[in-house]
């Protein structure tokens, strides 16, 4: 439109940035221009969680967090349309993201409270560490890829999820200075459960940790006053760890 006489065009600018502005809150807030786009992703999110609810054994609490989560927003723009779908994803480096269920699974297996201290093993692009968030007061990651650690970190910064701690490090080792955690998770498959994860775990704490070679046990595992107590789960097929059992573990 052509500005009337009288009028620069920055003049013009200026007369119609309020009103630029008042029509993009509105665009954010969901109001007579809601985004197309992230309404898709939100749908996508409640169709798996659906379908998760009915394959069962998952949280009701767990699901909630993952229906909030933005998945897609954790893998590569090559894959960004698969990211709710039920199966694991390839991101890269010969890495992938466990299948939504799993991750689900695992996530229940710890049965979280709100007042929690969760460590994690393997942080990879961050998506476990983000629902853990959403059920646990604090989580701490250990990623032994520093690059990976690092942009992990930085996504869930930029996400708004500032209760959980990323650090580049060998995962065999945990997070001795933030022990003794309520829950452990380990999403890799460690050589052999370490006495340094173990001494970290509370007493009453549990740890979900897959076991195995090629195919794997999920298992529960309950630190007593006596000693632990193991419960298997169901066959998984996850990523094996890296890193260097010590001497004395």
């Amino acid at each position: 439109m052509k500005p009337r006489s009288g009028f620069s065009a920055a003049a013009w600018r200026r007369r119609l940035q309020p009103v630029l502005v008042w029509l993009a809150l509105l665009c954010v807030v969901g109001g007579v221009f809601p985004s197309g786009a992230e309404d898709l992703w939100a749908a996508q999110r409640r169709s798996m969680v659906e379908k998760l609810r009915q394959r069962g054994k998952i949280q009701p609490e767990v699901l909630e967090a993952m229906e909030k989560v933005p998945r897609h927003l954790f893998v590569p723009d090559a894959v960004r349309a698969k990211a709710y779908n039920d199966e694991p994803l390839a991101i890269g480096a010969d890495r992938t993201i466990y299948q939504p269920y799993v991750v689900g699974l695992m996530t229940s297996l710890l049965d979280l409270q709100k007042g929690d201290k969760v460590l994690e093993v393997g942080t990879g692009t961050g998506y476990h560490a983000a629902v853990l968030s959403r059920l646990a007061r604090e989580v701490y990651s250990v990623e032994i890829v520093a690059p990976v650690a690092s942009q992990a970190q930085q996504r869930l910064r930029a996400l708004g999820y500032h209760n959980i701690e990323v650090r580049s490090g060998d995962g065999y080792q945990g997070w001795g200075d933030k022990a003794p955690f309520d829950a452990i998770l380990l999403s890799v498959v460690p050589l052999q459960l370490t006495k340094q994860l173990i001494n970290q775990l509370r007493v009453g704490g549990r740890m979900v940790v897959p076991v195995g070679g090629f195919l794997q046990d999920l298992l529960v595992i309950t630190k007593t006053a006596d000693g632990i107590e193991k419960r298997t789960v169901i066959p998984v097929r996850l990523t094996p760890m890296t890193g260097k059992v010590r001497d004395g573990d």
